[in-house]
């Protein structure tokens, strides 16, 4: 399956640099910065596709909703991002990716992230290991809060009605750095390979996050949402994956929802 997989995924990233020769079809979703293409519902579709030919058995929870309704992870269940950060797709062309988790009676299996442009993979086998293209990912070594960069979107640091902005401020002048990238698939594979310490969400889908819990799981980071819970992967919620030495004292400290 690993190797069907990564098959597909390579094909698929080759079918979208090839789309940026024609014409985008731009529409928005549920706001005018929540954006999906025609590429994203062909890329799905082609995803759909293959999966079925391999296995008709297997269930397929994709963003777009090409697929069937998946209301539980029993059995083999793909679950799809076909790009992930399409605002970085259409305005930039560059640095947004395909994220796919494999999971078996709603244990995480396989688990692939894959920077459509750059074609890099970063991907894990449950129990083996996790690689970014053929080198092995090595666990996180611990850091401190001074030395850490941290993933999160400015946004966080004005009154909201999420998390505590003057904690998220303290953060910001504590940590080495921030960053946004516009991918929540970009920002997970550079915590799992050590580019960050860190990334902080306030509302990510099960598509955002299945590949790259995979690989967190392999690399020692820990992923839950903001109250220290582990993720449902059938509906929305908070997130944040950290190195394991930072995690405690982000979520006690800096990254604190409103009750």
């Amino acid at each position: 399956m690993d190797e069907f997989a990564k098959s597909i995924i390579f094909e698929a990233g080759r079918r979208i640099r090839e789309a940026f020769s024609y014409n985008l079809v731009i529409e928005t979703k549920s706001g005018a910065n929540d954006l999906v293409t025609n590429i994203d519902r062909e890329t799905e579709l082609f995803f759909i596709d293959q999966i079925k030919a391999f296995n008709p058995a297997h269930k397929i929870l994709g963003e777009e909703g090409m697929g069937e309704k998946v209301e539980s992870l029993d059995g083999v269940v793909w679950i799809i991002d076909p790009i992930d950060g399409t605002m970085n797709f259409v305005k930039q062309h560059r640095h947004f990716m395909i994220s796919i988790g494999i999971f078996i009676n709603g244990v995480g299996k396989l688990g692939y992230i894959f920077d459509v442009m750059r074609e890099d993979l970063f991907y894990a086998i449950e129990g083996q290991g996790a690689w970014y293209n053929d080198s092995p990912l090595r666990k996180l070594q611990s850091v401190t809060m001074e030395e850490s960069v941290i993933g999160i979107n400015a946004h966080w640091v004005a009154p909201n009605r999420h998390i505590h902005h003057e904690k998220v401020i303290e953060m910001v002048r504590k940590v080495r750095g921030t960053r946004s990238y516009g991918s929540a698939c970009m920002e997970i594979a550079f915590v799992v390979s050590g580019k960050l310490d860190a990334y902080v969400s306030m509302r990510l889908s099960p598509w955002d996050i299945a590949g790259g819990t995979i690989i967190a799981q392999e690399v020692g980071a820990i992923a839950t949402n903001l109250h220290g819970e582990g993720f449902d992967f059938l509906h929305q919620d908070t997130f944040i994956i950290a190195n394991p030495s930072i995690h405690k004292e982000l979520l006690e400290k800096y990254i604190v929802p409103y009750e």
